[in-house]
């Protein structure tokens, strides 16, 4: 048997997927698991804030950082001053100066008034000025008591606006009980970026489970984006806050990197539309297969080697 070529995938990591790790952390754990790039976000870690450590980083481990998190999240309010067009300005800065493509952005909190009243046509004017790609991430509704709360402005749904570019967040999705493949085909060409993860949704948590150990379908829209030849970031930002040491931590990020290269994939050729689902692709691939099952490792450059054992330990 010949080895099986899985097609590169530009599946970044979110710093913030370290936590309570700094980011130094991502840069080294990216490198040693294969991904493709890291995602800084902005936060009170100050190596997060400081573009030459983020290049020496960056240098130093062969990662380069392809999108930055503007620090627009309650807990990071006062990080970079309290102007929330002076944080994009800087996010911009930051961008150029390493190289990255995205800007992640969320949209205005309901009390930044003046903000949320020009926060579409300010995110239009600011993507004039720069090559660097502004995409406004979805957000979601809480509830309080018996009623529902939106705590953004102009909206929550990037459905609803006329943004160029959006990032789609599956753990948003599951938060707002949103439908995560009709948005993304909603969407079609402005969804320029991904925030891969899971989640259950319910009770205002906002999970960020690693892919598959939710109620999202994560794998079926990766296989749908790959069918799609979708170009953009697919970014892992998930939490391993619970894991209890490094090395645990590593073996959720190696998982759900696995996850996503394997269902970014486009199906095998001649087998099956692009359009069809994970369930009809397996269904068709054990249908063709005469001989037992056999274990396989992927290596950094996506190589699958194909395992002696049929009945040998699973991952």
């Amino acid at each position: 048997m010949s080895p099986i070529q899985v097609p590169d995938a530009p599946v970044v990591l979110s710093s913030a997927s370290v936590y309570p790790e700094k980011t130094p952390v991502a840069f080294e754990i990216a490198a040693k698991l294969g991904y493709d790039g890291v995602e800084v976000l902005v936060s009170s870690d100050p190596t997060s804030q400081d573009i030459d450590l983020l290049r020496r980083l960056s240098d130093y481990h062969q990662i380069p950082v392809t999108a930055v998190h503007s620090p627009c999240l309650v807990l990071t309010q006062r990080v970079w001053g309290k102007e929330p067009w002076g944080k994009l300005v800087r996010s911009q800065e930051m961008a150029e100066a390493l190289g990255a493509k995205t800007i992640v952005v969320h949209p205005a909190f309901r009390w930044q008034r003046e903000y949320a009243r020009d926060f579409e046509r300010g995110i239009a004017r600011m993507q004039e000025e720069t090559d660097v790609v502004f995409a406004v991430e979805n957000m979601y509704p809480v509830r309080v008591r018996d009623r529902e709360v939106v705590p953004y402005a102009p909206s929550w749904n990037p459905l609803d606006r006329d943004y160029s570019d959006v990032t789609l967040d599956l753990s948003h999705t599951a938060m707002s009980g949103s439908d995560a493949m009709d948005m993304a085909q909603r969407l079609g060409d402005r969804l320029s970026h991904v925030h891969v993860a899971d989640g259950f949704g319910g009770q205002n948590l906002d999970e960020h489970l690693i892919p598959g150990r939710g109620r999202q379908p994560v794998a079926e829209l990766l296989e749908y984006l790959a069918g799609k030849g979708y170009e953009g970031q697919l970014v892992l930002e998930v939490s391993t806050r619970k894991a209890p040491d490094r090395q645990a931590r590593m073996r959720e990020l190696a998982e759900a990197l696995a996850f996503t290269r394997l269902h970014f994939a486009p199906s095998p050729e001649g087998t099956v539309d692009n359009s069809g689902s994970m369930r009809e692709r397996i269904a068709l691939l054990r249908r063709r297969s005469t001989t037992p099952q056999r274990l396989f490792s992927v290596d950094r450059k996506g190589k699958i080697d194909g395992g002696d054992d049929p009945d040998g330990p699973t991952g």
